[in-house]
């Protein structure tokens, strides 16, 4: 087995699954949904980012952050997914450039990011229910709220990606609905000086770049979906621009119309207040709709990110570093055992706060893509020949300069870390610097099956 240094790249035989094509491959219109939903959702979670800074940082943010961080991390997604179009992403892209044991430390990390970025949406899905519904403030009915609407969602994502991809595109038209009517509502209320107003000397910075890092990343998540693209060479980069303006429109457009039509109140910007927003600008009707909008959008950020993590464990599989179970395909094209496993780490993760999962996701998150933008430009600098259907057009430095704003930008939210935060983050990735040999070890002793990728894969390169 190759060690730890011993870059390698294995190409499943053209970039699919062993009996893929017996499957609906997802086309561009639910891709560009999927990535909707993976990266963003909607407005539903950014209104910290108006208490923590008021609402011209905040505006400005959602302007100025996507160049910072989510055009580089979309630019080599489309690259590096069209030159592995296979389902373990970022993994191989890791394992190619830095050898299999980090790409294992990637998978790792950004699976139970993930799975910690799930836990979150049914938190924000009662957030918004319970004023309407106050028996789901907590206790009881609450906890069993959380493990029905985890079953229901896991369910969709067992019947296959189609389906949750044309989901994805039904939830996501009515998710953003109304926040257009509630615009035309309040154009005669909105007055320019309100989205001015700011305190440089009153900013929470840990909360407000928190809360955009966590609205603004996970672009590269769609790359674990790659196998099941038709055609990932054009269909992605198209499907990833695409969502960059769509997930950016639907940032800014509902915060420039909430503050915008409404005196300030730092205080009130908190989990759940676009409801309360649409309330004061068009009634009561309205608010409902914002809060079931939410609820259909929660369901979306669920079934996109499920699909991905999922999808993640087969492609990892399907490489020999996860036993060969989390492999095997439902009737339905699914990874089932893949499937239970994630939804069962959302459950037991759901017991933490909104702003301890924000900080806990992103705090790994940013482990894994300082790996993501160092095979980035291994992978450039080593291996320029091998084909790359969408490649960003820039040369080696420019690809090193591209990835230091986000780099830099890293190391702030690493360094605005809560101590506790940072010890769980730290103990997270502890387990799976052992994890890996533990699960070398139960191969050699013949406890768990590993797939042999060479079974059914041909050597693209290797190492000279």
């Amino acid at each position: 087995m190759p060690g730890a240094n011993d870059a390698e790249y294995v190409a499943l035989e053209d970039g699919i699954s062993p009996k893929l094509e017996h499957y609906t491959k997802v086309s561009i219109l639910p891709l560009v949904f999927l990535i909707f939903y993976e990266v963003s959702g909607g407005p539903f979670g950014v209104e910290d980012s108006v208490k923590a800074a008021g609402p011209l940082l905040a505006l400005l943010g959602f302007v100025i952050f996507p160049f910072i961080w989510s055009v580089p991390e979309a630019l080599i997604t489309a690259e590096l997914s069209t030159m592995f179009p296979e389902n373990a992403g970022y993994v191989v892209w890791v394992s190619s450039a830095l050898g299999p044991y980090w790409g294992f430390q990637q998978g790792w990390m950004k699976w139970l990011s993930g799975v910690i970025d799930n836990a979150l949406y049914p938190v924000l899905f009662l957030d918004y229910l319970k004023s309407a519904f106050p028996i789901l403030e907590d206790g009881l009915p609450r906890t069993a709220a959380v493990l029905g609407i985890t079953l229901a969602l896991t369910y969709v994502n067992y019947r296959g990606l189609t389906i949750v991809g044309w989901v994805a595109v039904l939830l996501g038209v009515f998710s953003l609905l109304p926040f257009l009517v509630m615009g035309v509502i309040a154009v005669p209320e909105l007055k320019p000086s309100r989205w001015l107003v700011f305190d440089l000397d009153n900013v929470d910075w840990a909360l407000y770049l928190n809360t955009l890092f966590w609205n603004l990343n996970y672009w590269d998540s769609i790359s674990t979906l790659s196998g099941e693209v038709e055609n990932p060479g054009r269909t992605l980069p198209k499907a990833l621009f695409y969502a960059l303006i769509f997930v950016v429109l639907a940032y800014f457009f509902p915060l420039l119309i909430g503050t915008g039509a409404i005196p300030l109140n730092r205080d009130s910007w908190e989990d759940g207040y676009f409801s309360e927003i649409a309330k004061i600008i068009g009634g009561v009707w309205l608010r409902f709709w914002v809060q079931g909008a939410s609820a259909v959008s929660n369901m979306g950020m669920f079934v996109a990110e499920m699909s991905s993590d999922s999808f993640q464990l087969l492609g990892m599989a399907e490489r020999g570093m996860l036993p060969e179970c989390f492999a095997r395909r439902s009737r339905y094209g699914t990874p089932l055992v893949a499937i239970l496993f994630s939804a069962s780490g959302v459950v037991l993760l759901s017991w933490l706060s909104f702003q301890e999962i924000v900080a806990a996701e992103n705090f790994l998150y940013c482990f894994g893509m300082i790996m993501e933008f160092v095979a980035f430009v291994k992978l450039r600098v080593e291996y320029p020949a091998v084909s790359r259907p969408y490649k960003v057009p820039i040369g080696t430095v420019g690809a090193v300069l591209m990835c230091v704003p986000p780099t830099l930008l890293i190391c702030v939210v690493l360094a605005l870390a809560s101590f506790k935060v940072m010890c769980l983050s730290l103990v997270a990735v502890l387990v799976g610097l052992v994890l890996r040999p533990c699960l070398q070890y139960s191969e050699k002793k013949g406890w768990f099956r590993f797939s042999n990728p060479r079974d059914y894969a041909n050597q693209m390169f290797t190492d000279q």
